[in-house]
């Protein structure tokens, strides 16, 4: 009987193993198969390849943080902010919620700790901790250092018109615990569906100048489960692919933006040059990509050694957990395919018709 058991757990166990192994097929089947949670467009040395739910409006997760980056790249290029300036690490820790970042900012403070100075760090690495890690502590520093206004304002000046307004994610955790403090369970999910994205965003306000001024305040984030997690995923900026991919575009371009821009901008886009193997095939490679427990986002560009120029982009929402985990292993192989693979891209136009 034991033996029957541990043959059946040795099957499950490969069967499990086989469904979750990397395969570039997976996340096209998945698009394929999935339209109402799905959109995708892909550009190939300036022809439209592919485009599924272009105008589609999705939560971005933390692909936003591109426009923050663009922000950052322009200030940096018109003298406004100082990239070598060196802020404390103390005043980013005012935003850091532990458990809700995916361990990114851990993970980025142990790779620059060698360029900690008297606890201070440049304001280039902290915008490279929010595109290379996604750290979200470092996005909300830079929302309020750049300004929202403008980060906002940048928007209409890329000539992006399908984009829901950027505010203060980190602070929306809190909107809970802020406005409704008194309700709990299904009576805290619908006060909160019930907000309008305006009183929502007003929200987190008041509750980002409490985490500035309070280092008390984050300890207690409020309730939290998947429901409510749902309702700020859903909450987070929304655009389209659409406009994403026309962002990298204008980027792969090297025309749009000014060298100076581009100066900066390439140092914190094109991090996975820092890979000496996506050097050996690519001169610009740069990508910035986004998930929640139901979000999987993800914009690049590239430009081949032979000068072939792609930009993709590829929105998906409404995951569960078995689907997020098995995509998120694919993803990678997916790109690569994308990037490298005439065949793959072939495979890709035909199955996700134009029409």
């Amino acid at each position: 009987m034991i033996g029957i058991i541990l043959l059946i757990l040795i099957i499950l166990g490969g069967i499990g193993t086989s469904y979750f192994k990397p395969d570039k097929t997976t996340v096209l089947n998945f698009i394929k198969e999935n339209p109402e949670k799905t959109s995708i467009k892909l550009i190939r040395n300036d022809s439209i390849i592919i485009e599924k739910n272009p105008n589609k409006m999705m939560p971005l997760a933390s692909a936003v943080k591109i426009i923050i980056a663009i922000e950052y790249a322009e200030q940096a290029a018109k003298g406004l902010i100082n990239p070598n300036e060196a802020i404390p690490l103390s005043e980013l820790n005012h935003y850091y919620v532990p458990n809700t970042d995916g361990g990114a900012q851990k993970n980025w403070l142990q790779k620059i700790k060698d360029k900690i100075k008297d606890e201070k760090i440049a304001i280039k690495e902290v915008v490279k901790g929010m595109i290379a890690f996604s750290s979200n502590a470092n996005t909300e520093w830079l929302c309020k250092k750049l300004g929202l206004q403008n980060i906002n304002n940048r928007l209409g000046s890329l000539g992006i018109k399908n984009h829901s307004e950027i505010y203060y994610i980190v602070s929306a955790l809190f909107i809970g615990k802020e406005v409704f403090p008194n309700l709990k369970d299904e009576e805290l999910e619908m006060a909160l569906k019930n907000l309008t994205i305006e009183e929502y965003r007003k929200a987190t306000f008041g509750i980002h100048n409490k985490l500035e001024q309070d280092t008390t305040y984050k300890n207690d984030i409020g309730e939290r489960n998947l429901n409510l997690e749902k309702i700020w995923s859903d909450n987070l900026p929304n655009s389209t692919v659409k406009e994403y991919a026309e962002i990298m575009h204008k980027i792969n371009s090297r025309t749009y933006f000014s060298k100076e821009t581009h100066a900066y901008l390439d140092e914190i886009m094109e991090f996975p040059l820092d890979d000496p193997t996506n050097g050996q095939w690519f001169n610009h490679l740069g990508m910035k990509g986004g998930s929640t427990a139901f979000v999987l986002t993800k914009a690049l560009y590239a430009t081949d050694k032979e000068n072939n120029t792609t930009e993709l982009s590829y929105f998906i929402n409404d995951l569960n957990f078995i689907e997020s985990k098995r995509l998120q292993m694919s993803m990678n192989e997916f790109e690569s395919g994308i990037l490298t693979n005439e065949e793959f891209r072939e495979q890709l136009k035909n199955e996700l018709s134009l029409h």
